[in-house]
């Protein structure tokens, strides 16, 4: 039976913990497909579609049935002292904390461990309950977590860098790159499915147990998925690939992979070598050699300099547009059609609709049609679409940046090699395949950080008892949250993927799939070795690495790598902070008939 009395609370964690949700689409999952959206290897709207089906999916299908009271154990469950209403209070409190500090975190695009978030949240609700001797801060419990800050990114650099380093020495810089990337594609299909076999097994399908089967079935299971992968690649992908990649067959399409062994009598157009078969992924770049030396329409600091007189007797002076005009009309004619059709905004975000304009005030009747239907229905339908139509690639190289720090974006591009485009895009399905794998045991696995703490909620407030350390998950939370990290996703993902990426380093298929795969076998080692990993972490250490692997320093952009780890500094207290000081507040509020201890 349900208790009545406290159904606000319920409510309250119902709508925070959906709030949550959306949240952790929004950043964790974002963040984990920023890699393939910045290669080119996914346009944004594909990488949206995938990402939201196969979150949902891992989530409803896969997911936990069955959520920990206490997040890791991280705190003592005695020092509630069997009180059911102290915990619902504290584990709404949890929800509210972690999602607000998600929401803040997201909004100012700091990319932050979901994980951590909900377990800072914990501490502070611990702390506001039992004092600081309620939390457990030796290796099993905080010491673990900020060890993690350097075990997860040192781990997974270490092992993207070993990928990378084999892609680009023994493909990508050989003779004939693309043909020897074509050959390797087979022994990949091989190596890859068995990683991502392996990690759903240890790490994402709770409800099936699967890491609990012997030994021998695993190995079986494991080696068994890689040699279909391997043969269905030589019997569809391999024929597929190579009239692409080799013969420069423009024609092809995605369908056409189904054709199998008949590809190989495909002959190509007789304009075949004129036009690219495969996506520019380098598109965008070709040009950054060009920052060492900047144009003074390129550099506002050059452009100052060349209109001060040979930088002599013209100190002060600021160009006008009429001068521009003289100097560049051609430019600045292009610049003026463009932007008269533009349908993005200079930081990649899609131009808002034209609104209508009305007389006296907007609740006076006869407005109420142009403010509903031609204002407020396309505010509200461009609101939701705009994350879906966002230039991403755009938004990466100019969202928030001055100038000045968008030419130094483009000096650290600049650094970066650049390999041979049809020899990259045998790497392009390998991240995706990758990506996917990724985004499917995050649903399984990650959705309890927002879920769990409301599962303890309804059990609580449902039937009026203290729960148990281990709570059944009703299959409606499931959804619920599965839905809502989705959602999230669609509607605010840009936000997060627009400061990570390219904005990070250079990307491309090659440098994508390294870091990818890499934060992939870090997660099999480090379940194995019970080792204290995030994804986000994982893979913001493989990106950091690969970035290395340029041979240069110059090919990082360093302040966005300090942004991100101050990002992970942040969240245990900040969540702790929120979380605490609301239910140290709760708790500890005088009510009706308190006894105020006044003494004579």
């Amino acid at each position: 039976m349900a208790w009545t009395e406290f159904t606000y609370l319920f409510v309250i964690a119902l709508f925070c913990a959906g709030l949550d949700a959306f949240m952790i689409g929004a950043n964790d999952v974002a963040n984990s497909w920023a890699t393939s959206v910045s290669s080119r290897s996914l346009t944004l709207k594909q990488a949206l579609l995938g990402a939201a089906i196969l979150e949902f999916l891992g989530a409803v299908l896969v997911g936990a049935r069955v959520a920990g009271t206490i997040r890791n154990n991280i705190i003592d469950i005695r020092v509630f002292n069997q009180d059911a209403g102290v915990i619902l209070l504290a584990f709404t409190c949890v929800t509210v904390g972690a999602s607000t500090w998600l929401t803040i975190a997201t909004f100012n695009g700091m990319p932050v461990s979901t994980t951590h978030t909900v377990i800072g949240a914990i501490i502070g609700v611990g702390i506001a309950v039992g004092g600081g001797g309620a939390v457990r801060w030796g290796w099993n419990g905080v010491a673990q977590i900020i060890a993690s800050w350097f075990i997860a990114p040192g781990v997974a650099g270490g092992l993207a860098a070993i990928v990378f380093l084999l892609c680009k020495f023994c493909i990508l810089r050989r003779k004939n790159p693309k043909k020897l990337a074509v050959l390797a594609s087979p022994i990949f299909f091989f190596v890859v499915p068995c990683v991502l076999t392996t990690s759903i097994i240890v790490k994402g399908s709770p409800s099936l147990n699967l890491d609990e089967l012997p030994p021998n079935q695993t190995a079986a299971a494991i080696l068994g998925t890689g040699a279909v992968c391997c043969a269905l690649s030589v019997l569809f992908y391999l024929p597929w690939l190579y009239v692409q990649v080799i013969r420069k067959d423009y024609t092809v399409r995605w369908w056409h992979f189904f054709y199998g062994p008949l590809l190989w009598r495909r002959q190509p157009p007789a304009d075949a070598e004129e036009k690219m078969a495969v996506p520019d992924y380098y598109l965008g770049h070709h040009n950054d050699k060009d920052v060492f030396n900047p144009t003074p329409a390129q550099d506002p600091e050059a452009m100052h300099r060349a209109n001060s007189d040979d930088n002599v007797s013209g100190e002060g002076k600021e160009i006008t547009v009429d001068q521009l005009t003289e100097q560049h009309p051609a430019t600045l004619a292009a610049v003026e059609e463009q932007y008269s059709s533009a349908t993005h905004d200079r930081y990649g975000r899609p131009l808002p609709p034209k609104y209508r304009h009305y007389e006296g005030s907007a609740i006076e009747p006869w407005n109420a049609v142009i403010v509903l239907r031609y204002n407020a229905l396309p505010w509200l339908i461009h609101s939701l679409t705009a994350g879906v139509r966002t230039d991403i690639h755009k938004a990466q190289a100019t969202q928030g940046a001055s100038e000045k720090e968008i030419l130094r974006l483009r000096r650290v591009h600049a650094h970066a090699e650049h390999f041979d485009n049809e020899a990259e895009h045998a790497f392009s399905f390998l991240q995706v395949l990758t990506a996917c794998t990724a985004s499917f045991a995050h649903g399984a696995n990650d959705v309890a950080n927002a879920i769990a703490p409301l599962t303890v909620v309804y059990s609580v407030w449902s039937s009026a008892e203290f729960p148990s350390s281990r709570e059944p998950v009703p299959i409606w939370i499931l959804v619920y949250g599965g839905a809502m990290i989705s959602i999230g996703l669609g509607i605010y993902g840009w936000r997060m993927m627009a400061v990570l990426g390219n904005r990070l380093t250079l990307h491309s298929p090659s440098r994508g799939f390294s870091m990818e795969f890499g934060a992939s076998i870090t997660v099999v080692l480090a379940s194995y070795l019970a080792l204290p990993v995030s994804t986000t972490q994982s893979i913001t250490g493989a990106t950091l690495a690969v970035s290395l692997c340029e041979g240069t320093w110059r090919s990082t952009n360093w302040k966005g790598f300090a942004w991100v780890f101050m990002s992970w500094v942040y969240t245990l207290p900040c969540a702790g902070l929120i979380s605490g000081l609301l239910m140290a507040i709760v708790l500890n509020a005088p009510g009706w008939g308190t006894d105020v201890g006044i003494r004579p």
